[in-house]
């Protein structure tokens, strides 16, 4: 039994109200979202693929001689924190159901762990350092802004029982260790993180991020600002190509609703489409791998490192695709697909501002996925286990 499972308390429910006073709405949203959403969940995971069959033998277990230990000593230092009933609350067995249960709507409708609000400046803290030991220094920034734009919302539309830089939640999955499986878990609105750690290997995936707005005229936190690179870099990717790769590469002027393996997506069926990396020039090779490396990159810089050598050793089948307009002021979705990586961006439309009805550049969403069954590290852990039961077999 896990330690949540003692809890008196729902997934959802906080055991104390706000520090800082506000109000807490819960429910709300859709009619059949939850019920959708757990649908989904109680699907058995296979995880992304092309074509419904899973890819074997891409992610296998091996020693990367990039160390984990600062962010294993942050887990253990924020868990240390905890209260014993937070404890509860907080932490969950490695394969626990719980990895699939993120959202990224900012209704508090499935949330699980404990949530910034609830915490002392101490546990805040500490909380953070777990974050920044764990992200990139850019990567760290950018989810510390969406946080803050979070807030910004709450300025803008007057719904403080809604919206806030203090509503996401943590949860802990397993026990830290430098040789048995782990993770962290961050789950709020536009920020939702799967940080699982085997040894010195690292997958963060399905890491969702967005914002609206992408920029805070004004308020608390006027000047910030999200999501710049990820933008001008995928534009200019399309736009250094000619008409007739252009051709291949943009499949649709109109674009999709929302991303294609956004949340409890986690077996989505995402076909190949656009260009091939073949088709691509030098020059264009070197753009894509920078895109690419901007999406990466938010990972700490030893594992990014490793996730874009994985990510180039398959290059060759690796597809980039687009859908929309191509000129500076356009809104537009694109997509880097290959065996090892989905990397989905797009422009939304208004949901914190429903005036604006049709896609716009204040509204972004971003998910990067690791397909073919290693999203949340399950490859990994499958084969912890598979190795662990051989050798208490022996």
């Amino acid at each position: 039994m896990s330690e949540h499972e003692n809890s008196d308390h729902l997934p959802g429910q906080l055991a104390a109200p706000r520090r800082n006073g506000r109000p807490l709405k819960f429910g709300g949203g859709l009619p059949d979202y939850l019920a959708k959403a757990l649908r989904a969940v109680a699907e058995p995971f296979k995880g992304n693929t092309a074509d419904g069959v899973v890819v074997p033998g891409l992610f296998p277990i091996s020693a990367t001689g990039v160390s984990t230990k600062t962010i294993r000593e942050a887990a253990e230092a924020y868990l240390g924190s905890l209260t014993a009933e937070q404890r509860q609350r907080a932490v969950f067995p490695v394969d626990a159901k719980e990895w699939r249960m993120w959202s990224n709507i900012h209704r508090t409708i499935m949330r699980h762990g404990i949530p910034l609000c609830e915490m002392s400046d101490e546990q805040i803290e500490r909380a953070l350092v777990l974050l920044k030991e764990s992200f990139s220094g850019r990567g760290f920034a950018t989810a510390r802004d969406i946080m803050r734009l979070n807030e910004t919302v709450m300025e803008m539309t007057g719904r403080v029982d809604e919206f806030g830089e203090d509503l996401y939640w943590l949860s802990i999955m397993g026990t830290p260790s430098d040789s048995e499986p782990w993770g962290w878990q961050i789950d709020g609105h536009h920020l939702n993180v799967n940080y699982f750690v085997l040894g010195d290997q690292v997958v963060m995936t399905p890491a969702f991020l967005g914002s609206e707005p992408v920029f805070a005229r004004g308020g608390k936190y006027a000047g910030t600002r999200v999501f710049e690179a990820e933008e001008a870099r995928g534009l200019a990717m399309i736009r250094t190509l000619d008409a007739k790769q252009r051709g291949k590469a943009i499949v649709s002027r109109d674009l999709p609703r929302d991303l294609f393996t956004s949340a409890f997506r986690d077996n989505h069926e995402l076909r190949y489409e656009g260009i091939a990396y073949d088709e691509l020039t030098p020059p264009q090779h070197d753009r894509l791998l920078q895109l690419m490396e901007t999406h990466v990159g938010r990972m700490r810089p030893g594992h990014a490192r490793l996730r874009m050598d994985e990510v180039r050793t398959h290059l060759q089948t690796t597809h980039f695709s687009w859908r929309g307009g191509v000129e500076e002021d356009s809104v537009f979705y694109y997509r880097v697909q290959s065996p090892v990586i989905i990397i989905e961006f797009d422009h939304q439309a208004g949901q914190a501002f429903p005036q604006f009805k049709d896609h716009y550049r204040d509204h972004i969403h971003v998910i990067v996925r690791t397909p073919n069954g290693n999203d949340y590290g399950k490859d990994l852990l499958r084969q912890h286990y598979q190795r662990s039961h051989h050798a208490h077999g022996r």
